[in-house]
């Protein structure tokens, strides 16, 4: 394996994340700062460690990313979608795990547009 970092990009509705991926310990650092202390209360564990899990990979990679956008839940959602993007490009024989898990595909849910014009409820009378 390369000890230089693979790069990948993860996105989920405005939230954006750059990740680098490099053989360690299973260390996660998000925007410089620990996993917890960003998150902060929020139950992400299982939903981080899935690409890892899948590929059969935990605690062999160290994983650094920024995010920028979003809520939290997407900003999470945007990190596991880098860290898969990341780990396929390391190795193409772990696309077809993730690719089944679902992981590599872009969620393309976001929120819908608000519409000009007045508001008529006449028609729910």
């Amino acid at each position: 394996m390369a000890q230089e970092p693979i790069y990948a990009t993860g996105k989920r509705k405005t939230a954006v994340a750059r990740v680098w991926i490099k053989p360690g310990s299973g260390k996660i650092s998000v925007n410089k700062q620990e996993l917890d202390n960003y998150f902060g209360g929020i139950f992400f564990e299982p939903k981080i460690a899935r690409p890892f899990k899948v590929t059969e990979t935990a605690n062999k990679f160290d994983v650094m990313a920024t995010v920028k956008g979003g809520g939290k839940s997407a900003q999470i959602d945007a990190i596991v979608h880098g860290i898969s993007k990341a780990l396929q490009e390391l190795d193409g024989e772990l696309r077809h795990p993730l690719k089944k898990a679902g992981l590599l595909t872009r969620d393309p849910r976001s929120k819908e547009r608000k519409k000009y014009g007045p508001v008529s409820y006449t028609h729910l009378r």
